[in-house]
């Protein structure tokens, strides 16, 4: 028996490329499209490429796309947008196409601070062409012995970056290193970044697949644990509505937050006391094993 056409409401539209005029190909049969097409491969060659909800730059950021990423872009209009998809998490929406080009050489490293500067020669002393986020990636042609040099020939500092294998094995000493970055909604970068963004970009890090919006988290990630505050241990995800924090221990919690328009270490019963005054319930915990337990 033929799977059923699907009416697009019924999807999720953060990660399902399709709208009633255009579709990915590989959706045909399963959504309801006028058209559908073949993506083409982009990689991400500003810093950041904002994914907003429309081909508007006053529409909203629902989430950030960092330099060497890969895009599956559907169209491309006369405007300068391009719909697509990112190949790391699946998330569909609106990039400017100018942030992006075909395919270059495979990334081979990845920046490993929270923030680092682009040289266009080998001296620090030269005005740095571009400042990269946590977890850019690049492909680097050779290093020297202070520098490596990218295939394009940028110049960033060798102790900023490590292979793109190398994994973290604490995702919350990874979160940690956020503390005081600006809150930004749909943001994941050292500049500013969300909740679900903190997460995803610390969970990343360590080599663990992550969605990238608190409720997927919510769903996807590790085992649910009864909602006793008391036997909360390091890594431990806690849930409210629209919201999610890690736990650093028994008693304090790492998150990135609008109160404090920053990613702040606070107690957690303070937090959650704060948050319920605000008509928010805490609505799970869950629990992620640490690589290095």
């Amino acid at each position: 028996m033929a799977e059923p056409v699907l009416q697009n409401a019924a999807l999720d539209p953060r990660l399902t490329p399709a709208r009633p005029e255009l579709a990915a190909r590989y959706l045909e049969g399963k959504v309801a499209a006028a058209r559908f097409v073949e993506g083409e491969p982009r990689e991400v060659v500003e810093p950041q490429a904002p994914v907003r909800r429309a081909p508007t730059p006053d529409a909203p950021l629902d989430t950030e796309a960092l330099k060497g990423e890969r895009v599956t872009v559907y169209e491309t209009t006369a405007e300068g947008w391009a719909w697509g998809q990112l190949d790391a998490d699946g998330y569909v929406g609106w990039l400017p196409a100018s942030a992006l080009r075909a395919p270059g050489p495979a990334a081979t490293h990845k920046v490993a601070v929270p923030r680092t500067f682009v040289f266009p020669g080998p001296s620090i002393k030269f005005p740095p062409v571009e400042v990269l986020s946590f977890g850019c990636r690049l492909a680097i042609a050779h290093i020297a012995e202070f520098f490596a040099v990218t295939t394009f020939g940028g110049h960033v500092p060798k102790r900023h970056l490590a292979p793109l294998d190398a994994m973290e094995t604490d995702f919350v000493t990874v979160a940690e290193r956020f503390l005081g970055v600006p809150y930004l909604w749909g943001g994941k970068t050292s500049l500013g970044l969300d909740c679900s963004g903190l997460v995803q970009v610390a969970l990343t890090a360590c080599g663990i697949s992550c969605p990238r919006d608190s409720d997927m988290q919510e769903r996807a990630l590790g085992a649910p644990l009864a909602p006793d505050l008391e036997q909360l241990r390091r890594g431990d995800f806690l849930f409210w509505k629209g919201h999610v924090a890690i736990a650093r221990d028994a008693a304090t919690l790492v998150h990135a937050n609008a109160f404090h328009m920053a990613v702040e270490i606070e107690p957690i019963g303070e937090a959650v006391r704060r948050i319920k005054a605000a008509g928010s319930e805490l609505t799970s915990v869950r629990r992620v094993r640490l690589l290095s337990q």
